[in-house]
């Protein structure tokens, strides 16, 4: 009875939730690609990473979200020159002070990537699958500026046999399995220096009808809305090894209350950190990660549930994978994505 109680809970909980119908993050910080398209191609790499977060862990049926992400520079314009060029053999410590006095603007070019995300909540999954573009340009000698947009597909699929429905006739519902391909188009700007990013993004901007209903003109259908994201963040440097990089993530989706992160990443010259974050109304998080030589970084972090849902959850895991193909300077750690 307690395992059907909490599947029951799980299931009410994501009907919610779908007025926040994209996945959430803890360590996004480390992939803000997954939210903002501007980022393709800011690295002078390819830069791909894989993502696994496990939510509200011990809830029957709460969310379960995977991803994987691809993104380069084209062109030959970023090789040269540019505030992505380093030189051989690694160049300087992003996280050091010496830093600041080689960085350079990207001289133009152009980034693409794509994104794949699949994410299930009790009977209901989605998975979206998108290109991306982004074009960067050098403002000033330390400012720079990209614009981006990704456009693709979205498939939400309601599992029928796993609901629980006090009348199994219920046509809002219908009565049978229920798939939904829509189009999908997000747009969003990232400006950055050596010491600073701020960001901008919109998801989901067509706003597609949702609906699992074998009648539809007799009952509403729900309707995908826009996921707005703000961003900043600041690298204060403590030393030549250490420096500290607060940020912060505004999500406004409608109609529920703006959501805020706060987060705080402590680094180590180009080899590990540590870091924290609080969402307000929702968890404490801790993380960390470490970079494995100028091939591949790995972070991981854990929520402390703070809502009414500790009560039934063991907190939230998240772990990111990230590799770096083509990384003709070695680059050990990321120099833009912090």
């Amino acid at each position: 009875m307690k395992r059907l109680v909490a599947y029951l809970i799980a299931f009410l909980f994501s009907q919610l939730a779908l007025a926040q119908q994209k996945p959430q993050y803890t360590q996004y910080i480390l992939n803000n690609f997954i939210l903002n398209p501007a980022i393709a191609g800011i690295e002078n790499y390819i830069d791909v990473k894989a993502g696994y977060r496990a939510q509200w862990v011990g809830l029957d049926g709460a969310p379960v979200t995977s991803y994987l992400s691809i993104h380069a520079p084209i062109g030959k314009n970023f090789l040269y020159g540019t505030s992505t060029s380093v030189p051989q053999g690694g160049g300087s410590n992003p996280n050091s002070r010496s830093y600041l006095q080689n960085y350079m603007a990207s001289e133009p070019h152009h980034g693409v990537g794509f994104t794949v995300v699949s994410d299930q909540a009790g009977p209901i999954s989605r998975t979206d699958a998108n290109l991306n573009y982004a074009y960067h340009i050098g403002i000033t000698q330390d400012l720079n500026v990209s614009v981006g947009v990704a456009a693709g597909m979205s498939r939400i699929f309601l599992d029928r046999s796993n609901l629980l429905l006090e009348n199994p006739n219920d046509q809002a519902i219908g009565i049978g399995n229920f798939d939904n391909f829509k189009p999908d188009v997000s747009a969003g700007i990232w400006i950055y220096g050596p010491r600073f990013f701020v960001g901008a993004s919109a998801q989901q901007l067509l706003q597609n009808p949702i609906g699992f209903s074998d009648d539809p003109e007799s009952y509403n259908l729900g309707r995908k809305v826009p996921h707005v994201f703000v961003t900043a963040g600041y690298k204060v440097y403590l030393g030549d090894d250490f420096a500290a990089m607060p940020s912060a993530l505004l999500k406004v989706v409608s109609p529920v209350p703006a959501s805020i992160d706060l987060n705080l990443k402590l680094a180590y010259k180009d080899r590990f950190w540590v870091g924290g974050s609080f969402r307000k109304n929702d968890a404490f998080a801790g993380m960390a990660g470490f970079n494995v030589g100028s091939f591949m970084n790995i972070g991981y972090s854990y929520d402390l549930t703070t809502s009414g849902l500790n009560t039934v959850s063991n907190g939230s895991h998240e772990i990111v994978l990230g590799v770096f193909l083509n990384n003709r300077y070695k680059v050990s750690c990321p120099q833009k994505s912090w």
